[in-house]
C-alpha cells in the first residue's frame, strides 16, 4: 500500500504543472502534490483563478477556496518589469491550497511588438502621483491585458471542465483601468457564454467572479486577514528594486499602504 502511494506521488510530481524552477522551491512542489491529491478525494467543483501574486489576487484565491472550489491558479509571464510577482504567485498558490498553479508565457513587451505601457516598455513608472488616482488612465495600463488574460482563463476553464473563473479586479480603489470595471466583467461573461462550445451546447453556464469589485482596499485587506491570507508572501510594486523590494511610491504601493492604514493593519512588506 505504501509503495502504491509513493508511486502515485512520484507520478504526480512528473505530471503536475509547475512554475519555473527559479520561482519554486521543493516545499512548494510537495504542497502542490498534496493539494492536488486532496482534490482527487473530493467532489469540489473546479474554478480557474487569475493569480498575479499581488494583494488582490491572493485575497481572491482565498475567497474562491472558502467558497468550496478546487482552485486552478494561472499566472502570466507577459514581459512585465515586475516579474518578482511570479515568485510571489508561486508562494501564494502553495500557501492558498491551490490544486495546481500554471505560469503561462505570453509576451506583451515592446520587444514582441506590444509594449505601450510603463510595465512592458521603456516608459517610467509614475511615482507619488497626486489627486484622484482613479481619475485618469495611467501609463501603467497594459493594453487589453485583462481581456487577454480572461480569454486564456476561459479557454483553460473549458479545457478542464470548469465553469467558474475568479479575477481580483476592484472598481473602488483602483488606478483608473477600464478593464477593472463591472461593465467589463458583465460584457466578458456574456462573451464567455456565446463563444464556447461548452456553453452553447448546454453543458454549463460560465460565471466570471469578481468578489472584490465593490470593496475598498481596506475592506479587501480585512477580508483577506479574516481568511488567513499571509500578505508577506505577496508582491504589489510596479517598480521594485533590484532585490524585489517595493518602492513605496508607485500607484500600486501607495494604494496598498493606504489600504493597510485604513484597515488599521500593518503591511508586512519592507519598503525601500
Amino acid at each position: 500500500m505504501l509503495h502504491a502511494v509513493g508511486s502515485t506521488v512520484n507520478a504526480l510530481a512528473a505530471i503536475l504543472p509547475q512554475p519555473p524552477a527559479q520561482d519554486l522551491d521543493r516545499s512548494h512542489t510537495t504542497t502542490y502534490m498534496r493539494n492536488y491529491m486532496d482534490t482527487l478525494d473530493t467532489k469540489m467543483p473546479a474554478a480557474v483563478v487569475l493569480l498575479s501574486g499581488g494583494l488582490d489576487s491572493a485575497t481572491t484565491l482565498a475567497i474562491a477556496g472558502a467558497d468550496g472550489f478546487a482552485c486552478h491558479a494561472i499566472s502570466f509571464d507577459y514581459g512585465q518589469r515586475h516579474r518578482f510577482e511570479l515568485a510571489a504567485a508561486s508562494r501564494v498558490a502553495a500557501a492558498g491550497h491551490a490544486a495546481e498553479h500554471r505560469i503561462i508565457k505570453l509576451d506583451l513587451s515592446a520587444a514582441a511588438g506590444f509594449g505601450r505601457s510603463a510595465l512592458t516598455d521603456e516608459i517610467a513608472v509614475p511615482k507619488d502621483r497626486t489627486g484622484d488616482l482613479a481619475g485618469e488612465i495611467p501609463v501603467t495600463y497594459v493594453p487589453a491585458r485583462n481581456t487577454i488574460f480572461l480569454a486564456v482563463a476561459l479557454g483553460y476553464a473549458e479545457a478542464i471542465g470548469a465553469f467558474d473563473i475568479f479575477i481580483g479586479v476592484t472598481a473602488v480603489d483602483y488606478s483608473g483601468y477600464p478593464d477593472c470595471r463591472g461593465e467589463f466583467i458583465d460584457a466578458f461573461t456574456r462573451l464567455a457564454n456565446l463563444a464556447t462550445a461548452a456553453a452553447v451546447t448546454g453543458k454549463g453556464t460560465y460565471a466570471i467572479h469578481a468578489p472584490l469589485l465593490k470593496l475598498s482596499k481596506a475592506q479587501i485587506i480585512r477580508r483577506g486577514l479574516a481568511l488567513g491570507v499571509d500578505y508577506s508572501l505577496t508582491h504589489s510594486c510596479y517598480d521594485p528594486g533590484p532585490a524585489g523590494g517595493p518602492c513605496g511610491h508607485c500607484d500600486s504601493c501607495r494604494l496598498r499602504l493606504a489600504g493597510f492604514k485604513a484597515a488599521d493593519a500593518q503591511d508586512p512588506l519592507l519598503y525601500e
